[in-house]
């Protein structure tokens, strides 16, 4: 019966171990490098199959209960990654599976960069000047951003813009 190779001297026992190791992991690296490239088809955006564009709270009854009592709610950084883009969610009337509204955290009148902050447990909201704001004063997303609610009564941020929007429940009205 043949015999395996035995490493001999202690230098090679020591490397080749940890060089087989190197190896496995550079291995490993590359296989899962190009899993991520043929997944995402060379594109730099991302897309469905590794980031979702829908953001879900839950349901629509226990968020509108909420903002019924407290206010609007913030949601910070959904709809970018960059921290720009916190949103509000807000709901009027007595139906929580309509009147529906999502608005950007700064006011409609300034710059992104001019951030509000709510006045705790009401739909009011200060901006970077200081100027007291309703929450109807704060800017729209574009199309396609906005909150819609299943026919099963869960509600979800949509936070793919698009220049028209196919919503089969209204979020507004």
């Amino acid at each position: 019966m043949l015999r395996p190779p035995q490493l001999k001297s202690p230098l090679a026992r020591a490397v080749v171990p940890v060089a087989a190791g190197i190896g496995f992991f550079a291995l490993l690296a590359g296989f899962m490098w190009g899993i991520a490239a043929l997944s995402t088809r060379g594109e730099a955006q991302t897309s469905d199959l590794l980031a979702q564009r829908t953001f879900q709270p839950g349901p629509a009854k226990i968020w509108a209960s909420s903002i019924k009592q407290d206010g609007p709610i913030l949601f910070a950084d959904l709809a970018d990654t960059d921290g720009n883009k916190t949103v509000v969610l807000d709901h009027t009337g007595q139906d929580p599976l309509k009147n529906w509204v999502l608005y950007f955290a700064h006011p409609a009148d300034r710059p992104i960069t001019c951030k509000v902050v709510q006045l705790e447990f009401t739909r009011t909201f200060t901006d970077c000047e200081g100027r007291t704001l309703d929450v109807e004063q704060l800017a729209p997303p574009p199309d396609g951003i906005g909150p819609v609610v299943s026919t099963d009564g869960y509600l979800a941020l949509d936070l793919t813009p698009t220049a028209t929007t196919d919503r089969s429940t209204p979020s507004t009205g």
